[in-house]
């Protein structure tokens, strides 16, 4: 009995101090390295913290290139998607509703042209990044407004634009605050 119990105490007190002390240590060293080192990547606007890159905001006003919609309203605190299918009569509700605000937002965009992105939800509720395609969209609208050329703002949103990770995984993306404080940016 006693060959079995001793290292069964050795090997939880040795899994003990693995788990326990050094996993979080080495994490929280290599968080260091990361941007913002480890208490995330912060937006700033003349030394004020405008936002955090990393967590999607809401952009309702028309001047704004406009963020993915939010199942949880951008609260941080409680990510989540909706968790209704797409046949789900309540759902689809929804999202036909964020269609025709968008449409009324945007005249001169057909439907079929309306990204998906932009009238779905993602699954955390707080996706801060849309597809070029899905910025390009809003241009228009945002040159009318501001009365910046739209090649202008389709240079913003190229300057804008994250490739791929290491130009293979993943699609390319724009961080929509970080884009609209480039917005803001301009005279």
């Amino acid at each position: 009995m006693k060959n079995y119990i001793s290292p069964g105490i050795r090997l939880t007190l040795v899994l003990l101090v693995i788990l326990s002390i050094v996993y979080p240590l080495v994490i929280a060293g290599v968080a260091r390295l990361a941007p913002g080192q480890g208490k995330g990547e912060t937006v700033t606007v003349n030394g004020k913290v405008v936002g955090y890159a990393l967590v999607g905001q809401k952009f309702a006003e028309d001047r704004y290139f406009n963020s993915r919609p939010s199942a949880v309203e951008y609260k941080a605190d409680g990510s989540g998607g909706s968790n209704k299918g797409p046949s789900n009569p309540d759902y689809l509700k929804t999202v036909q509703a964020r269609i025709d605000t968008f449409l009324v937002h945007n005249p001169g965009i057909n439907k079929i042209d309306i990204p998906t992105e932009l009238v779905t939800a993602s699954g955390s509720g707080l996706d801060p990044d849309l597809s070029p395609a899905a910025t390009r969209v809003q241009v228009a609208r945002i040159a009318k407004i501001r009365g910046i050329s739209t090649e202008r703002l389709n240079q913003l949103v190229d300057e804008y634009t994250r490739g791929p990770l290491i130009g293979l995984f993943g699609p390319s993306t724009v961080n929509v605050l970080k884009l609209n404080v480039a917005l803001d940016a301009i005279k």
